[in-house]
């Protein structure tokens, strides 16, 4: 083994057992996400996990000073990232690290324990977090509230995680955990209620939210109209009546939560947005008087283009999706670029989301490509996944590279505000000054 590799496998080792006391990161170009622009040379230092300065210029410039030389401590890393762009780490709001599509996906969840779904939701987290995704928002899955505290106690690797848990529907909608099972069992099984995300009035959407604090959930998720692929003929309809989403939203506002809404349909979003929800996800038969509505609230739209295009390409293959859900995945998917394209021209604010779960883990960034095809300037898609994520979330020390934030940082190969294609090719990923990928 070289000396470089030796000292490679030393630093991510001792990454992993903890802080570094001190990086010094030499970049070539840093994008700035808060004007959207690529910058050029500075030099970034991370202390205990923090940004602790920020200097403009290369080393060889007229009255440059190393920041590494005023360390004190003797414990530093440098990084030579004079030929990359740094970039602060991307948010994901929108995933499902449990779980991922496939044509057995329907069978599993009666063959599988959630320990299996556990297993590989550490390999699904590892690869987002690769892929430059240091936070992501994951929007229902039991057994991610367990990552979560796994990842955060160091015992696996993954990005951060801002997990909603068991997603909240209502009898026979989307994320209804009996849809699909035949009379004789879900008789044996007994009705779903509060306590499994199944509510059917105001008062039993309360004791929902309620049951997401017990159970340790950063945010909560409702299904405000169907979905494509759940086992049920509308994608579209509304599912929640006003009252029960304003239940969950002034309830979910009493424990400090914000409220992510799915919806497909237009009555449904109307309803959501009306009731104070923070977020639309998806958004497929959003019109002009839904994005009047969403600007005039201040509600953020989160596309998941990745997962439209996908669902529309698995329901070409026979036997892909079952029959009930071809349709909706054809007909849902391929909209969904085009509402972004029309939100985007009207000033809806948007973050960045992917629904990765539903397409392959890892393939994330890939968003990035969609936002700019169909329209939005690759600043404006970068900051989607760095500072306007931050907000969605309702965060203020990530998303940015300054001092005093989270110091999750990225480096690419070449500059994304100039090729957006350089999103996949991340080549360095630290997170809270930890490195992960070098």
């Amino acid at each position: 083994m070289t000396s470089r590799l030796i000292a490679a496998a030393l630093l991510l080792s001792a990454s992993a057992a903890g802080h570094a006391e001190t990086s010094v990161l030499r970049c070539g170009k840093l994008f700035d996400a808060r004007s959207g622009r690529t910058l050029g040379a500075h030099t970034v230092v991370v202390r205990e996990g923090r940004i602790a300065e920020v200097v403009a210029g290369r080393p060889d410039g007229p009255g440059y000073s190393d920041p590494g030389a005023k360390d004190t401590t003797g414990v530093f890393n440098r990084f030579d990232f004079s030929e990359r762009t740094c970039s602060p780490g991307w948010t994901d709001l929108h995933v499902h690290l449990t779980s991922q599509s496939s044509p057995n996906s329907y069978s599993e969840g009666f063959r599988l324990n959630p320990e299996h779904y556990a297993f590989r939701a550490v390999g699904f987290a590892e690869k987002t977090l690769n892929a430059g995704f240091t936070s992501v928002r994951d929007l229902g899955g039991e057994v991610v509230l367990a990552l979560r505290d796994s990842i955060n106690q160091g015992l696996v690797r993954g990005p951060r995680i801002y997990a909603a848990g068991k997603s909240i529907a209502t009898t026979g909608g989307h994320a209804d955990p009996s849809n699909g099972i035949n009379a004789r069992l879900a008789h044996l099984m007994g009705p779903p209620g509060p306590t499994d995300g199944v509510v059917n009035s105001p008062d039993e959407a309360r004791r929902a939210v309620r049951q997401r604090y017990k159970d340790g959930s950063d945010v909560i998720k409702i299904t405000a109209t169907g979905g494509v692929l759940s086992y049920a003929k509308s994608a579209d309809a509304p599912q929640f009546t006003e009252d029960e989403i304003a239940a969950v939203v002034a309830t979910a506002k009493d424990y400090g939560y914000r409220v992510a809404a799915h919806a497909h349909g237009k009555e449904g979003m109307k309803r959501a947005v009306l009731a104070g929800v923070t977020s639309i996800e998806h958004g497929t038969m959003m019109d002009k008087e839904v994005m009047n509505l969403m600007k005039q609230h201040g509600t953020w739209y989160v596309p998941t283009i990745s997962a439209g295009r996908f669902v529309a390409e698995k329901a070409k293959i026979d036997g892909y999706f079952p029959e009930i859900v071809r349709p909706k995945a054809i007909q849902m998917g391929a909209q969904i670029q085009r509402t972004f394209a029309t939100a985007y021209q009207a000033g809806v604010k948007i973050g960045f989301g992917t629904d990765m779960g539903v397409g392959p883990h890892g393939d994330n960034a890939r968003e990035f490509l969609y936002m700019v095809e169909a329209g939005m300037p690759a600043g404006e898609a970068l900051q989607a996944a760095t500072i306007r994520a931050a907000e969605v979330l309702g965060v203020d020390d990530q998303g940015v590279i300054e001092v005093g934030k989270r110091a999750d940082i990225i480096a690419l190969g070449a500059d994304p505000a100039a090729d957006i294609n350089a999103v996949l090719d991340v080549q360095f990923v630290m997170k809270d000054g930890v490195v992960y990928k070098d």
